[in-house]
């Protein structure tokens, strides 16, 4: 396809395209002309996963250009793909700083049997959450999250089966961003709607 099509499939303008491919975040097409050049189907997917790394989970390009390159080199591995794509993994991993809340979520990670990288961001997230909730009065034992992340586990599951079947690196990324990310606000007003619903069970007029 021409690069004109590139754009209206994708919905990125040209000048856009011409600028990643200047960047280096998407190869330049096969040249048929001193000035027209053909895309096909692999420049379509990573040019929407472009526009997901830096639209929806708000990277630079250096950053997305980074995140693309490990991508290349592990296409084999798709848990590592999926890391990559989410954020779980860290292009250069650095150990969390060491805190008693820090200890408590590597307890937590312990009780759950779960397989987690210790350099994930999620875990150092979670540990400044306990720190603020202790700052601001309102300390949580991390016991009191273990439902909570059994909840979690069960919605990860229904989050992977939406991508089984999907074998191309690129799309699969893609779709992982897309159906993670963009549904987090989702989750959040459901658990508020949720939370409303119970209030009025338990608490409204009879």
């Amino acid at each position: 396809m021409r690069m004109s099509e590139l754009s209206r499939r994708s919905g990125t303008s040209v000048t856009t395209i011409k600028y990643y491919i200047r960047e280096g975040l998407l190869p330049p097409g096969r040249q048929t002309a001193a000035t027209q050049a053909e895309y096909d189907e692999q420049h379509l997917r990573r040019l929407r996963l472009i526009r997901a790394l830096v639209g929806v989970r708000g990277l630079s390009v250096s950053a997305a250009r980074d995140v693309l390159n490990a991508l290349a080199e592990q296409t084999g591995d798709t848990h590592v793909v999926l890391g990559l794509a989410l954020g779980a993994i860290r292009l250069a991993e650095e150990p969390a700083a060491d805190s008693p809340e820090t200890a408590e979520v590597d307890d937590l990670v312990k009780e759950l049997g779960w397989n987690v990288h210790e350099a994930a961001p999620a875990r150092a997230a979670l540990a400044e959450t306990l720190t603020s909730l202790r700052t601001l009065g309102a300390p949580l034992h991390w016991r009191t999250l273990l439902p909570y992340a059994h909840l979690a586990e069960q919605t990860a599951s229904v989050d992977l089966d939406q991508l089984d079947g999907i074998e191309d690196p690129l799309e699969l990324a893609e779709r992982a961003l897309l159906l993670t990310v963009l549904l987090e606000p989702a989750l959040l007003a459901l658990r508020r709607m949720a939370q409303e619903n119970e209030s009025a069970r338990r608490h409204g007029e009879h």
